[in-house]
């Protein structure tokens, strides 16, 4: 019974930070053009604010349901990962996974220190995009390629 929650929280998290990824890359960089700057620079700030307020506890429930899913179900597959094809993509979304978080601790060190630039923020942007399609390009894999 505990999966399917899991399950579920996961997905939703997803959803979640996918999605404002998305809107962020997809939508706000092609808007920053027909904007004046200084709306846009208060939109940025209003969209940086609620993400910075949400997404720790979007992150948390994330990787929280995901470390319990593999814990529930998943574990045995990863003793040894190269055996399977589900295993080896489940350990690469894994690594591709931390590298996600690595991307956002990192963002909220640069907030903390005063560091975070425009540069940076593009940057982190456009990675954590790419490296969100890799993720649903893996979750879907892992179910429909053998080998």
């Amino acid at each position: 019974m505990i999966y399917p929650l899991l399950l579920t929280l996961h997905l939703f998290a997803a959803l979640i930070f996918i999605g404002t990824v998305f809107f962020e890359v997809l939508f706000l960089d092609s808007i920053r053009k027909q904007l004046p700057a200084k709306l846009m620079l208060l939109l940025e700030q209003a969209i940086g604010q609620r993400a910075r307020q949400l997404m720790p506890w979007v992150l948390l429930v994330l990787f929280g349901a995901g470390a319990g899913m593999v814990w529930l179900r998943y574990l045995p597959l990863l003793n040894t990962p190269l055996s399977s094809s589900f295993g080896t993509l489940l350990l690469a979304k894994i690594v591709v996974a931390a590298s996600v978080l690595v991307h956002f601790l990192g963002a909220m060190l640069l907030f903390k220190t005063q560091r975070m630039t425009g540069a940076w923020v593009k940057f982190i942007h456009h990675s954590v995009f790419a490296h969100m399609v890799v993720i649903v390009l893996l979750a879907k894999a892992m179910f429909y390629l053998t080998w």
